[in-house]
């Protein structure tokens, strides 16, 4: 085998982007943090992103994309608009590593909840990503 092949050789296990699980989770062999890599580090850091509201983070009150203000507003499709321009926003400002495809957006109104699917490519991965966010209304 040649030195360029060795050199130019694609690898699908390297890891190119990392991140701690949310609830600090330990290994219990090693003792170290857990990390989730790749396109589970970008969806968890995607859905963070879209479930934190503006002025929520000290220091950082552009982060967030607001969505739950959202959730008592009239099922239209004014609103529906708003908020896949909220998520757009909030991805294209504070997410480098992901780059959105769609979002689908379905009201329940009897349940006072929404479901919205986000698609996404992850910057230097080939296969997009997609996931369920659920947002419900508390009194």
């Amino acid at each position: 085998m040649s030195k360029v092949a060795v050199v130019t050789e694609n690898r699908s296990d390297v890891t190119v982007y990392s991140d701690f699980f949310t609830d600090f989770s330990r290994n219990a062999v090693t003792g170290q943090l857990n990390k989730k890599t790749n396109a589970e580090a970008v969806k968890q850091s995607v859905r963070n992103l879209l479930l934190t509201d503006k002025l929520e983070r000290l220091y950082q009150p552009s982060v967030g994309a607001g969505l739950r203000a959202l959730l008592f507003e009239n099922a239209t499709p004014f609103t529906q608009m708003q908020v896949q321009s909220y998520i757009n926003e909030a991805i294209r400002n504070h997410e480098p590593r992901a780059k959105l495809i769609s979002t689908e957006l379905e009201f329940k109104n009897d349940q006072h909840t929404a479901e919205i699917v986000v698609t996404f490519a992850i910057i230097n991965i080939e296969d997009p990503v997609t996931f369920t966010i659920g947002l419900e209304r508390t009194r």
